[in-house]
């Protein structure tokens, strides 16, 4: 089932699009391994299901998978064939707004080689491209 938030203060949100680097989210902090986005947009919950999948398909439930965004923007679309008017439409799908550098998977628990797999399965759904990153020693 696709994630979303079980309540929210407005229904219908702004678009807005910025596209400054991610200050928040953008280092590895769970695991060893994680997938970073090089662009910004919105990701939905579909996509973001669609990683999960992707990566606990892969790795056979060895290791732990962290997921490090979550959608809380209503993204509403009109219908098709519907006049101009008659207010904002209704919430088609819930997105997560991702800015560059953000942090969206994590991987622990399993070795790199199998860690570089299961991220390069990941970032083929994603809606921008990603790069692996490691976790930094901490000093």
């Amino acid at each position: 089932m696709a994630m979303m938030p079980k309540r929210v203060k407005y229904r219908k949100s702004m678009r807005r699009c910025r596209d400054r680097k991610a200050t928040k989210g953008n280092y590895v902090a769970f695991g060893e391994y994680g997938i970073q986005a090089m662009e910004g947009g919105w990701m939905s919950a579909r996509q973001i299901e669609a990683g999960r999948i992707a990566a606990t398909h892969f790795l056979r439930r060895e290791g732990k998978i962290y997921i490090r965004v979550f959608p809380d923007k209503p993204i509403s679309k009109k219908p098709l064939e519907t006049r101009m008017g008659k207010g904002k439409a209704e919430t088609d799908y819930w997105a997560a707004v991702i800015r560059p550098g953000r942090i969206l998977f994590e991987i622990g628990g399993v070795p790199e080689a199998m860690a570089k797999q299961a991220l390069a399965r990941i970032a083929q759904k994603m809606p921008f491209r990603c790069r692996m990153v490691h976790r930094r020693p901490n000093v």
